[in-house]
């Protein structure tokens, strides 16, 4: 197992990353506002348009740091990577599988299904804890065209008919996610999702928290040796991560959504933090995503019984562990890819 991952995110505008020895300086204007020893981090992320020294890309290559680069809405820009290194064995079978359809239509009807009950768990989670506040008839009404859509999912006999049932199953989730938002309401809303640009708080940090998860499992999927470029829903394509958005669709209700909703219901985020640019995309400033990263590093720490490993684990491990089963599967230790299911 590895030790929970420990990132370095830098967020204030103008920042300039440098090495001084095995220290990682972070300057504004020239001034120094924080030193690092490198041995203490495993991965670094920029918001914005900032610099960073040759010397210091190269450090982190030496070291297989990551160092990825991100705007300030949080779409990743690009990463700085060393050797590849891995298991070739490991990467010549995972292409192989990907240019066998019916074994990526395989997988990917379990990446898709995992979502699906991902999604209704966070759904039945509200009802549970919220039934004054929610509209429970049509909460419960979309849980079940959700449970309907799982079936469909394993009924599907080709990419298109996958993606149709996913897509509709999206929309439907999304359809009550407003009601999930219990406090703020003038503020945080949804209706519907939308990215590039996100157009409203809600899907600001919805697209935020889910390019924080994306660093997280390429990260893992490149620790066990697998290739996170090569995917079996995504299709190839230069500079995306296939797998890492794969493997993603599981992740996104349990990690990011909720997260979303705690942080608007419990006020951690307020209007305040948000800036609608001329062009209609709204960003958050430098405090707000401090706040947000802050919550996600504290989410990360806190413990859960894999449901598939039966042991305790941090949560911030579980890109690791789902990376790790994939690799097994791949090799053929495993029979099939164990999705990570929270109930």
């Amino acid at each position: 197992m590895r030790k929970l991952l420990n990132t370095l995110y830098v967020t204030t505008t103008g920042s300039y990353l440098s090495k001084d020895g095995e220290n990682i300086v972070v300057k504004v204007e020239n001034q120094e506002r924080f030193r690092m020893p490198i041995h203490n981090i495993e991965g670094i992320v920029c918001f914005g348009f900032m610099g960073a020294s040759p010397s210091l890309m190269a450090l982190c290559a030496e070291r297989n740091i990551s160092l990825s680069f991100l705007s300030e809405q949080g779409f990743f820009l690009g990463r700085v990577t060393g050797k590849v290194s891995g298991n070739v064995l490991l990467r010549r079978q995972q292409y192989r599988m990907a240019d066998e359809v019916e074994a990526s239509l395989s997988l990917s009807q379990i990446f898709i299904a995992g979502k699906i009950v991902n999604c209704k768990t966070v759904l039945q989670r509200a009802l549970r804890d919220h039934p004054n506040n929610l509209n429970t008839v049509s909460v419960e009404n979309v849980i079940k065209i959700l449970s309907n859509k799982q079936k469909q999912v394993f009924r599907s006999t080709s990419f298109d008919m996958l993606r149709g049932v996913e897509g509709d199953a999206a929309q439907e989730y999304f359809s009550v996610f407003d009601q999930l938002i219990l406090t703020q309401k003038d503020n945080f809303f949804m209706n519907g999702r939308n990215r590039r640009p996100p157009l409203d708080n809600v899907n600001a940090l919805l697209s935020f928290i889910y390019t924080l998860l994306m660093h997280e499992v390429r990260s893992a999927l490149e620790s066990v040796g697998l290739d996170p470029c090569v995917g079996f829903l995504h299709t190839d394509r230069p500079g995306r991560q296939s797998l890492a958005l794969d493997m993603m669709e599981e992740l996104r209700p349990y990690l990011a959504d909720r997260l979303v909703l705690t942080l608007i219901n419990r006020k951690q985020v307020d209007n305040k933090g948000f800036v609608k640019r001329e062009a209609g995309g709204v960003i958050m400033d430098d405090k707000t995503r401090k706040e947000v990263i802050s919550a996600w590093q504290k989410r990360k720490q806190e413990e859960i019984v894999h449901p598939f490993l039966q042991t305790s684990i941090p949560i911030g491990l579980l890109p690791y562990c789902q990376a790790l089963l994939m690799a097994r599967f791949v090799r053929g230790d495993i029979e099939n890819y164990p999705v990570f299911v929270n109930k």
